[in-house]
């Protein structure tokens, strides 16, 4: 979808966006279901990059210290937990610049991707920066998802980090995509950003092909020693504008409500469902951010008529449209 289409939608008055979003939603997602998603970091802290926002950054001091990759056996009885719990999806986040083929660390990975996708979960990871072979290998493996957001519009996104670029990000969504996985990529709102960043965010995501299996919208969290640390709040209207906006950019996607959930309210969350999220992160914590509690998320879902979604992890990769370019425009 493009720039002024985006901008257009995002300017009419919130109830008329909201009725034009619902209507998308109702159309593509008819089942009043929610993905329920469980995020665990496997590898935490002493990342090399400079991500502006990030408490795991080496370059900042948040208390956050770094560790090594966790145990085979604890990340087991953490999925094995999650799946208990109800979870339908079991994220792993580890704390790297990246990941390369034929590295101890990789193949160790790739050894926690096939057992975790033995429990009938799908499994999405998410570890920095692909190649073409670790993106492979990684499908091989058992993993259905692969999450890397752009964060912010290829204008924006020099004032967040500089040890890579908009670039590396394309090229990284692109490598999964040809390896056969759904890409998992959305932003965060509060980086300092304009409306139009937020446009222009959501105008590059509409345009992968194929466009990405889920969509997290996530609000920044400020982490006290990063250089967002004093980033105000975002406003709950524009969290559920961006929402809306997502959900008509990119129909077939799960739109995830994500981190800043814990500042929600029941009836917040209530609106962003109605707006068209249907996904949401599961579970106490979300990498190094607090997440509300399990008990309090089904009880909202019972109270709005909400079910969990079934896992499908033999899901396939949305296939691209051969009409249009695999690369987005950036221009």
């Amino acid at each position: 979808m493009q720039f002024a289409e985006l901008k257009e939608l995002h300017d009419l008055p919130f109830f008329d966006l909201i009725q034009r979003s619902r209507a998308v939603h109702e159309e593509n997602w008819p089942e009043n279901e929610v993905q329920l998603c469980t995020l665990l970091s496997i590898k935490t802290g002493g990342c090399s990059e400079d991500c502006s926002y990030c408490a795991q950054s080496a370059r900042y001091s948040t208390g956050v210290d770094a560790e090594r990759l966790m145990e085979k056996c604890e990340i087991m009885e953490r999925a094995k937990a999650a799946r208990e719990n109800g979870s339908t999806r079991f994220c792993m986040g580890a704390a790297w610049k990246g990941v390369r083929d034929g590295t101890k660390r990789f193949d160790q990975v790739l050894d926690i991707v096939r057992s975790v996708s033995e429990l009938g979960m799908e499994v999405c990871t998410t570890l920095g920066e692909l190649g073409e072979e670790e993106a492979i290998k990684l499908k091989e493996a058992g993993v259905t998802a692969y999450n890397h957001n752009v964060d912010t519009s290829p204008e924006h996104y020099t004032n967040i980090v500089s040890t890579h670029t908009f670039q590396d990000r394309l090229n990284t969504i692109r490598h999964a995509q040809n390896a056969g996985m759904s890409v998992c990529c959305g932003g965060i709102l509060g980086l300092g950003e304009t409306v139009d960043d937020r446009l222009k965010m959501l105008e590059v995501i509409s345009e992968f092909n194929p466009q990405p299996e889920s969509v997290p919208i996530n609000s920044l969290v400020p982490i006290p020693g990063t250089p967002m640390a004093e980033n105000s709040g975002v406003d709950n209207f524009d969290v559920v504008r961006t929402i809306a906006l997502a959900r008509i950019a990119v129909p077939k996607a799960k739109v995830r409500l994500s981190a800043g959930r814990t500042r929600m309210s029941d009836e917040m969350q209530a609106l962003c469902f109605f707006a068209g999220a249907n996904s949401i992160f599961y579970g106490d914590k979300l990498l190094t951010t607090s997440n509300p509690q399990s008990e309090a998320d089904l009880a909202l879902m019972e109270k709005l008529g909400l079910s969990p979604q079934q896992p499908n992890p033999s899901q396939c990769s949305p296939s691209a449209e051969a009409d249009k370019p695999l690369e987005p425009a950036l221009a």
